[in-house]
């Protein structure tokens, strides 16, 4: 007897129907799975058939044949064992396949027939929307996540016996409904705040600047300054996600398996933070069904960098095409994918390896070749791409032991969403977003200075020793400034402060 099963697979982060077709016919006992299918499917057969025995179904003695259609897609991963589980009791007659076409099913299964969560959840409820069927009966634990589409009928189940007791009897249960949008506003808020952190006022100034005009920044400080606590509160002082950039980094995040059940969408600028020590795969994506790496996992967020010159080159080269491109490209010899990678590019590191070239209280034992060699690991063309750098003084007692708060999360996020709406306003007709984007064009047409200003990056210019590049640097971090301050022209006291944001200028 044939019995047919529909249920998604995923494709980089987009995914696509699966037939499962089980067929069982008069022969020695014996399971045949085909399809194109990974060593987790190919085990599915063993989970399978403990999970029916301790749900109190019968294995049938016969011989099994399992097909995941199409066959020329390889598919992989442990969610295809609820609906071959079900294939296989309708295929031996124990319950009926006529109700199992209204339903998509998704889950793995554990020995006793419990259900376990599985990834993707979102881009497949997303695929099912467009589909014919539009019931998805999956595990519980990824119920609320699938309810965020709202177009689909979502039913929670325990385990395989209640997923065939609802099969049998589908008034038993009545589909999850969630509001989207209060579950949103639910997670939105952020545990920290930058009103606790002590001193480091042109350090955060310069983070401010560094968010208003979309800019990627360098903190430089001995160990102990802040650099890292300070890049954690970036995200707090972002403009907030919409809804729709939400579900869309929920979506990356689901196909990872990093998403927090508990949650079920992302509503907080994501901040990843890989250690050093990472691959070039793991930070771009890839693998033989490739995966979202850790850039797209800070899409829509920051993506920090700390101890940046020992990170491996070939993974910091890797960043360059996404710093441009808002995006990254993997390609196999099947097909290609592309992963979305539009991200604020925060990295942090010591003035030289010792740490404290800069302290003025201890002693660096580093000559000056190790410290050029130490600088020089950043390579020229990354450099190129982080417009901010900022050298952090180690904390003074004074600041430390100030009872009162720094300022806020919200005022500054205040200041820098009413930059980034005249930058939007100002731009909506070159396509782009932020200062940070600006060419050369641009940069010539919005980027007006007053006599003084011109007098003084002049100066600047000839007396500093200053590249081409570092005078379109100091141009857009000057328009972001002046944009913080309200200002149609640049002024001179932009200019002065844009120049203090390139420290590095000259050093390599």
């Amino acid at each position: 007897m044939l019995a047919k099963v529909l249920s998604f697979g995923l494709l980089g982060i987009e995914a696509y129907p699966i037939e499962i077709e089980v067929d069982v016919a008069n022969g020695l006992p014996t399971v045949c799975l085909v399809g194109m299918t990974d060593t987790t499917i190919k085990e599915s057969k063993e989970r399978v058939k403990s999970a029916i025995k301790n749900s109190g179904f019968r294995w049938p003695a016969e011989r099994i044949t399992i097909s995941l259609a199409p066959s020329n897609i390889k598919k992989e991963g442990a969610c295809f064992d609820l609906p071959i589980a079900l294939g296989v009791l309708a295929a031996s007659g124990q319950i009926s396949s006529a109700n199992l076409q209204k339903y998509c099913f998704l889950g793995e299964l554990s020995l006793n027939g419990s259900l376990r969560p599985a990834q993707g959840i979102l881009p497949i409820a997303a695929a099912l929307a467009k589909h014919e069927v539009n019931n998805f009966l999956l595990p519980s634990q990824n119920a609320k996540e699938a309810s965020i589409v709202s177009s689909i009928n979502v039913f929670a189940i325990k385990s395989l016996g209640e997923a065939v007791e609802f099969i049998n009897s589908p008034d038993m249960l009545k589909p999850l409904k969630i509001d989207s949008k209060d579950l949103f506003d639910q997670y939105s808020d952020y545990p920290i705040d930058f009103r606790e952190v002590k001193g480091q006022y042109l350090a955060k100034r310069g983070i401010e600047v560094a968010v208003a005009g979309g800019h990627n920044i360098l903190l430089i400080g001995p160990p102990g300054s802040g650099k890292t606590m300070l890049a954690k509160r970036i995200p707090t002082i972002m403009p907030d996600l919409t809804l729709e950039e939400a579900l869309e980094v929920t979506k990356l995040h689901s196909v990872a398996g990093t998403l927090p059940i508990k949650e079920s969408i992302i509503a907080t600028r994501p901040f990843r933070s890989p250690h050093h020590n990472t691959s070039a795969i793991a930070l771009v994506g890839g693998g033989s069904i490739p995966r979202p790496g850790e850039i797209s996992l800070a899409h829509q967020g920051v993506l920090f960098l700390d101890e940046l010159p020992e990170f491996r080159r070939d993974c910091l080269e890797a960043l360059r095409q996404p710093l441009e491109d808002g995006s990254v490209r993997v390609c196999r010899i099947a097909k290609s994918f592309t992963f979305p990678a539009n991200f604020m590019l925060a990295c942090a590191m010591n003035p030289c390896p010792c740490g404290y070239y800069t302290d003025p209280k201890r002693n660096c034992s580093c000559g000056t070749n190790k410290i050029m060699n130490y600088i020089g690991k950043i390579s020229g063309p990354l450099l190129d791409r982080i417009d901010i750098h900022i050298e952090l003084p180690s904390i003074k007692y004074k600041d430390l032991v100030d009872a009162k708060d720094g300022e806020s999360s919200s005022i500054i996020k205040a200041r820098v969403e009413k930059a980034r709406n005249i930058q939007r306003m100002r731009l909506q007709n070159e396509n782009i977003l932020s200062n940070a984007s600006m060419n050369t064009k641009t940069i010539r047409k919005y980027c007006c200075l007053e006599s003084e200003a011109a007098e003084l990056l002049k100066l600047a210019m000839t007396e500093l020793g200053l590249s081409a590049r570092a005078y379109d640097k100091i141009l857009k971090i000057s328009r972001t400034i002046a944009d913080l301050a309200g200002a149609d022209k640049i002024l001179a006291e932009h200019i002065s402060e844009a120049i203090q944001y390139r420290s590095l200028d000259g050093k390599r």
